[in-house]
């Protein structure tokens, strides 16, 4: 007699990008497992594949394509799904502000945890009186080598090639050239065309995009100083 089958309970969900209702489940031991070898590896291609193949194994609604859903929504799956699974509460260490030194362990409740969004952010850049460039959200590929990224690459680097991904088109009164249709060397041309003031919005828009925050309250035991400490990105409630 072949033994028996263990039911696994389903969750529902809002994404914060379109309030779409998307039912999941919490990862299964060998998701889990599949999770910690690729973190093991320090391989950015293999955390990347992980975590398309765990985040897509637990989503339960049809239609729903990891690949194209912006970065805060990754993140809020993630989180979400990693809660029902381990454990709705989590430990970080945070640094306590005032001495930049001291380590104080907080514990955190996973429903606490929410995506923010500024009133200040805006997907279209104006780079002059005609020219408009247009962003998207960061793909997967490129979350995970934003929060998990072991290459020595330099700072500046890495950040043109977030940039560069994250142009979807750009366009005046007359053309519109998608970036899709150029290559990555026209890209870079072009953002060290632009001035500072330019170079600044797209900044902004990094900045001000939607993430995962919380604030908290920490007392410093070595000086009794009480800060506020907020917490953004993924990385930051897992470490």
């Amino acid at each position: 007699m072949p033994l028996p089958k263990i039911s696994t309970p389903t969750y529902e969900l809002n994404l914060p990008s379109t309030g779409k209702k998307v039912q999941y489940r919490p990862f299964l031991v060998r998701e889990e497992k599949l999770l910690v070898l690729a973190l093991e590896s320090e391989n950015a291609k293999d955390i990347t594949t992980a975590m398309k193949t765990v985040i897509k194994n637990c989503i339960q609604t049809r239609g729903v394509k990891v690949e194209t859903l912006p970065t805060f929504d990754i993140e809020y799956l993630f989180l979400n799904i990693r809660g029902k699974s381990v454990g709705e509460e989590i430990e970080v260490n945070v640094i306590c502000p005032d001495d930049e030194q001291t380590t104080v362990p907080v514990t955190l409740n996973v429903d606490d945890i929410q995506v923010q969004k500024s009133s200040e952010h805006t997907n279209t850049i104006k780079l002059d009186d005609k020219l408009v460039m247009e962003m998207k959200y960061p793909s997967l590929d490129q979350f995970i080598k934003n929060n998990f990224d072991f290459s020595e690459n330099s700072p500046m680097d890495q950040s043109f090639e977030l940039i560069s991904s994250c142009i979807d088109k750009i366009y005046n009164e007359e053309e519109v050239w998608s970036v899709a249709d150029v290559t990555k060397k026209e890209i870079t041309d072009f953002l060290e065309q632009m001035n500072s003031k330019q170079f600044k919005q797209i900044e902004k828009f990094f900045e001000t995009m939607p993430k995962l925050s919380h604030e908290i309250k920490v007392k410093n035991p070595a000086t009794g100083v009480e800060s506020t400490v907020v917490l953004e990105g993924l990385a930051s409630f897992f470490g």
